[in-house]
């Protein structure tokens, strides 16, 4: 069952969320200004992985369980808020200052890592799920299977999201010439590790 108005207020919704800048947004910028187009897909597309991997672990109940028990929240929680810890702490104390190179192992490297990174990022964040299991229900339409309508509302968000990343590298490619220079690579690595060591302390701060 289809509900054209209900779907339409969950784009507009989703697509507000989605252009709201947060820690998946400096990773991204980030990756496309100093690794190239090839990271910055990457990284784009473990984060997508990330959020379809919540999407299905609430479409099978999984996310209800985070939003009932505290220590399963706690758990995740405290293991994505370590993880963002030290990914931010290490590129703050230790930023790089020149450009890897640009094909090759090293390329093939670099895109590795930044998938990692933002597949980790979204895995362990509890409040991807919780979010999943109490906004996507909203929009489900009187009749429709909750899990399977729910499932598909998660993935036209990783579709919004992956399309706003393109928008993102498409416009920050152009610049990356520029942003490469030692000085900005080690100011924008230090901007990117205090964004991640900000939203890592929110996260562990955060009230189950």
């Amino acid at each position: 069952m289809l509900d054209l108005p209900l779907l339409f207020a969950f784009l507009g919704a989703a697509a507000l969320l989605t252009v709201t800048p947060g820690v998946d947004t400096a990773m991204v910028l980030r990756a496309a200004a100093l690794d190239g187009r090839r990271a910055a897909l990457m990284a784009a597309a473990g984060i997508a992985l990330g959020c379809l991997g919540w999407g299905a672990a609430v479409s099978l109940g999984l996310g209800a369980l985070l939003q009932a028990s505290e220590l399963a929240y706690t758990l995740v929680r405290l293991a994505g808020a370590g993880y963002l810890i030290w990914l931010g702490g290490r590129m703050l104390l230790r930023p790089r200052a020149d450009f890897a190179a640009t094909a090759g192992e090293g390329a093939a490297l670099q895109a590795g890592e930044a998938f990692r990174r933002g597949l980790l990022t979204n895995l362990l964040n509890p409040k991807v799920g919780v979010f999943y299991v109490t906004f996507l229900p909203q929009f489900v339409p009187a009749g429709a299977s909750v899990a399977g309508y729910s499932f598909v509302l998660a993935c036209l968000h990783v579709l919004l999201t992956l399309a706003w990343f393109g928008v993102l590298i498409a416009a920050t490619l152009p610049l990356g010439r520029l942003l490469r220079r030692p000085a900005l690579i080690r100011a924008l690595d230090r901007l990117t590790g205090g964004v991640l060591l900000a939203f890592g302390g929110k996260l562990a701060a955060s009230a189950p």
